[in-house]
């Protein structure tokens, strides 16, 4: 008989979790602190790798469930010089290991595959303590409590479960992202639409970038990053939108009018996303009946990792704990021992990766940049 598992956090790293633990029989119980699935977005497009969130989809039994949710032709990628020349288009052959789905429409087919009740909504947790023997109580805003054994923190960058493992906190990683939507893209903002392509498009200079995604129903979703302090993002009203706009659009004055119309002309307001990291080598030692998965083991800066990391995590976990039916450290120590180098790997490779882009203002910045994206996913298929 398996001890029920207690997961904080319904993101894709606690519910592919508790996903597995169900197809191996294991009952499980998802702590989420948003009211409900449609409290917010869950944010753009996914590229899922075949090197790993495509296994933890594989482990899920999903996969068929998967393929029902990819975008067709968004594998293309296209980078694009500052005025709007196209200096690298790799177009998607439907062969690439990377397929792009909509993150909302990803965490749904988890939440769908979960017997009913498995995720409690609107459960802020608000301490956990130790106790004795491996368990640990959780306390929620409302006043209710539970005792786990085994508890997983998969309740993202602010963890309130990493505390019991490790004192690390996620510093400021001197980057931000600024995000804006055009909808109807194609006959709205054509020029826009055009530069963006099929897939997704980046346009990089040392310290600011301008990155758009083609997501479901003609809409182009933009990331747009700058590396600033944050007194500096603080100095700009967002709750002002038009302001906000021109004011980030500013700093890419000169820049193609369609690459900064994907600022200027969106149809929402712009979002400010700092971006925070834990130590690129964090682990902890081993601590009776809890662990972490996802941001809360390993925040990084974003690098197309952190969800399939996620994934696998909890993919793995609930593999492990399948095979140690009957002594949960064992599983534990298993599931850290083999996710510790592997993401200390992606965080050293992404750091090298943004190593690259800082000099994406030489004299051969296509060059430079292709580099960058080679340097990212090399070897990546033995990871």
């Amino acid at each position: 008989m398996h001890t029920p598992v207690t997961i904080i956090g319904a993101g894709l790293g606690g519910l592919t979790l508790a996903r597995v633990l169900h197809i191996h029989g294991i009952p499980a119980t998802v702590y989420e602190a948003e009211p409900s699935p449609e409290a917010r977005m869950q944010g753009g497009m996914l590229d899922i790798h075949d090197y790993n969130g495509q296994l933890a989809v594989e482990a899920a039994g999903l996969m068929e469930e998967f393929r029902g949710l990819i975008l067709d032709g968004r594998q293309q990628m296209r980078l694009l010089d500052r005025d709007g020349t196209v200096l690298f288009d790799r177009a998607d052959d439907g062969t690439g290991g990377r397929p792009e789905v909509q993150r909302g429409e990803l965490r749904q087919m988890l939440l769908d595959s979960l017997p009913a009740g498995s995720v409690r909504w609107g459960h802020k947790v608000t301490g956990v303590r130790t106790l004795d023997e491996g368990r640990h109580e959780v306390t929620f805003a409302d006043g209710t409590t539970v005792v786990a054994n085994p508890l997983v923190g998969a309740d993202g960058a602010w963890s309130r479960v990493r505390p019991l493992l490790s004192g690390a906190t996620p510093e400021y990683a001197g980057t931000s992202f600024v995000e804006t939507y055009l909808f109807d893209a194609d006959t709205r903002h054509p020029r826009s639409a055009k530069a963006v392509g099929g897939g997704s498009m980046g346009t990089y200079a040392s310290g600011k970038t301008i990155m758009a995604h083609r997501e479901s129903g003609d809409t182009l979703h933009t990331y747009v990053m700058l590396s600033r302090p944050l007194d500096w993002f603080a100095t700009i009203d967002f709750t002002d939108a038009a302001a906000a706009a021109a004011r980030v659009a500013r700093e890419f004055d000169g820049w193609a009018p369609e690459l900064t119309a994907l600022i200027t002309d969106g149809d929402t307001a712009p979002v400010l996303r700092p971006h925070y990291t834990l130590p690129i080598k964090h682990r902890w030692d081993r601590v009776p009946g809890v662990t972490l998965v996802g941001d809360a083991a390993h925040l990084m800066a974003p690098n197309g990792e952190g969800a399939n990391l996620a994934m696998l995590d909890g993919a793995e976990l609930g593999t492990a704990i399948a095979e140690h039916p009957k002594d949960i450290e064992a599983a534990l120590t298993e599931y850290e021992q083999a996710m510790f180098p592997r993401s200390t790997e992606i965080a050293i490779k992404s750091a090298e990766f943004g190593e690259i882009l800082s000099g994406a203002d030489g004299e051969n910045p296509a060059q430079i940049l292709i580099d960058a994206f080679t340097a990212l996913t090399a070897g990546e298929r033995t990871t």
